[in-house]
């Protein structure tokens, strides 16, 4: 089978952006509101990367592999090796999605890529989406997903040596990764990945010390920062890079740092013991 031949497979999903998805993750992420008004209103615009609360995998119980992810095939290749961690992502934001859209979303495999790493073969996989409102030809937000995948933890395998992460930033803020975080970001994107609540799964199958915290739950919090400490900022585009996993077992921080022109920030994640785990920026209009 060449994995090859997925480049270029498409797919389109057709959602609405409700208002109970967008009230549940501010719940999570610990936004105050006023009671009886947790819901936003028609028109009330997304704050960046809360599209992900929409287009969610439908996949049925009996499609489910053994690491709580669909099967592999079909829209997404086969690849062989086990463990799957999202790497990264970028975005374009054309225009805001609104509470009440319309939305469709046209799914693209731009690449499949092979490489080898320290602890055997690596597959990359790029996913291109493009995000348009209420019919509209025009693209409102293009997102480039990168997915990597390796092989299963063998003994003697060596870790990549850790980024140490910047010392001082303008903003801060600590999180405490509990069950019940976990739990209700993997329940909001309906993510059945085992590695995020499962831990007798995660720690003696996949090797890792304590539940994974949510790659995009960690680049939504870095926004989510950036949104706290500028909330009048117009976000033009975001990159991020998951550089070392980020587990429950210890509290850690998300960082920013605007630019003296005032045109980027950079965005960061950090451990209990100093190092870096997802580095991120944002352009600014």
């Amino acid at each position: 089978m060449n994995l090859q031949d997925w480049t270029g497979r498409s797919e389109t999903v057709q959602d609405i952006a409700t208002a109970t998805p967008y009230a549940a993750l501010a719940a999570t992420l610990d936004w105050p509101t006023t009671p009886g008004h947790e819901r936003p209103a028609p028109g009330t615009p997304l704050p960046s990367l809360w599209h992900w609360l929409y287009f969610l995998p439908i996949h049925r119980q009996s499609e489910i592999g053994p690491d709580g992810h669909a099967r592999r095939g079909g829209f997404m290749p086969p690849v062989p090796l086990p463990r799957r961690m999202w790497a990264g992502s970028d975005f374009a934001f054309h225009e805001p999605l609104l509470i009440g859209d319309t939305l469709s979303r046209t799914s693209t495999i731009a690449e499949v890529k092979e490489k080898s790493g320290r602890t055997g073969s690596l597959i990359f996989v790029k996913v291109r989406h493009e995000i348009r409102r209420n019919g509209s030809p025009d693209v409102a937000l293009t997102e480039h997903h990168n997915i990597v995948y390796r092989a299963a933890p063998q003994p003697g395998d060596v870790s990549p040596p850790p980024q140490v992460a910047p010392e001082a930033s303008a903003w801060e803020r600590r999180i405490v990764p509990d069950d019940v975080l976990l739990f209700r970001y993997s329940a909001l994107t309906f993510n059945g990945h085992r590695i995020h609540y499962d831990r007798k799964y995660v720690t003696e199958t996949e090797g890792y010390p304590g539940l994974v915290v949510h790659g995009p739950l960690i680049a939504t919090l870095l926004m989510d920062l950036l949104r706290r400490q500028l909330p009048e900022a117009k976000v033009l585009r975001f990159e991020f890079k998951a550089v070392r996993p980020t587990f429950d077992i210890h509290p850690f921080s998300v960082h920013g740092q605007p630019s003296p022109d005032g045109k980027t920030v950079h965005l960061w994640g950090r451990d209990h013991e100093g190092w870096l785990t997802m580095d991120a920026t944002a352009t600014l209009a």
